[in-house]
């Protein structure tokens, strides 16, 4: 599988991992421009009345760390700055949540989703 494809499967199954959880898919591949892009949330849902901003990690095995640790501060403050648009934007006011989903495939499929809830704040 290519890494681009990768990323895209691992996307999919934690939107379909999420639905059967009871959040509604808002959107995917939310992408936020300031003249250049400023950056992206692969997943943004919804449960009860709370926005969720879900990054997601595709990763093969844990050999070189968990996925979830690839989402650094620097990629979490581009997140939570590209959720600040979002929310302008959509003119909202509610809860909001910061999620991880990791994905692990092997080779040919996703084969598990582990959800991250609150992984990190604003």
């Amino acid at each position: 599988m290519l890494t681009q494809n990768i990323g895209q499967a691992g996307e999919k199954a934690a939107c379909k991992y999420l639905k059967k959880q009871g959040y509604k898919i808002l959107e995917c591949n939310y992408k936020c421009y300031s003249g250049k892009m400023v950056g992206e949330i692969d997943i943004v849902a919804q449960k009860g009345d709370t926005i969720y901003f879900v990054e997601v990690k595709t990763r093969k095995n844990e050999e070189f760390g968990l996925p979830c640790e690839a989402v650094t501060k620097s990629k979490q403050h581009k997140l939570i700055r590209t959720a600040y648009t979002y929310i302008a934007e959509h003119n909202l006011d509610c809860n909001y949540s910061f999620d991880i989903v990791e994905a692990f495939h092997n080779d040919k499929k996703i084969v598990s989703v582990r959800h991250i809830p609150g992984a990190f704040t604003l």
